[in-house]
């Protein structure tokens, strides 16, 4: 099982990423502008090595603006990633003008996770491009009345076809109930945001229960 913290706000980071159950970070413009950043401007080699140094493996941030930017910005996160000692993921959305953009990411070296997915047929695209991961937007997929749950299915089961390169990273996930439904199913790469990190972390029985192991260390009453 590997779980990303799913936020852009160092805060979230700090609090978080020492309970040591995350693989890593992803991030994109909408995160960042949540966290009061303005994305062209972030200092990615310092985002780089803060994550780094809470422990995370890996990275991940979208591009943006005009396809003939994309390499360039790419070969910088790299660099940042190179010099914090962490793995940059690039994150491509899935339209077109970006889609076209991938082998010349890829001939760079650039570990690719296809974004914006919508769409069980958009897995066959990633595989295709042989991209390290796409991440389906669970949630927002549900809430537009789309088939989420069959879609998950479908993309697990390419998962498992001969050739395959590409890992389903689950993301936009609004509470536990959907995450462990979706590991129930088989999938074990999820993206999550630190509300529903905070779900995982608490739970009302446990904590009676903790309380009452306590209560009994005071000896017989």
């Amino acid at each position: 099982m590997d779980l990303y913290l799913d936020s852009a706000s160092t805060d979230d980071w700090d609090r978080l990423m020492p309970t040591g159950m995350f693989t890593g970070i992803t991030t994109n413009p909408l995160l960042a502008s949540r966290a009061g950043l303005t994305y062209p401007q972030i200092d990615w080699t310092r985002m780089a090595q803060h994550a780094q140094s809470l422990g995370a493996q890996e990275l991940h941030a979208q591009v943006y603006g005009a396809p003939e930017t994309f390499l360039p910005w790419v070969e910088t996160l790299m660099e940042a990633g190179e010099k914090a000692g962490i793995r940059t993921v690039v994150k491509v959305p899935l339209v077109e003008r970006a889609i076209r953009q991938v082998p010349a990411l890829k001939a760079a070296g650039c570990p690719i996770l296809m974004t914006a997915c919508y769409d069980a047929k958009q897995m066959l695209v990633a595989s295709g491009l042989r991209a390290d991961y796409i991440a389906p937007y669970f949630g927002r997929m549900l809430e537009a009345g789309l088939p989420a749950y069959d879609a998950m299915a479908q993309m697990l089961a390419v998962t498992k076809s001969p050739g395959n390169k590409t890992r389903v990273l689950i993301a936009s996930l609004r509470d536990t109930d959907q995450l462990c439904r979706l590991a129930e199913m088989g999938h074990d790469c999820f993206t999550i945001s630190a509300a529903v990190a905070d779900m995982l972390l608490s739970d009302g029985m446990s904590e009676t229960a903790v309380a009452q192991f306590e209560e009994a260390t005071k000896g017989p009453q």
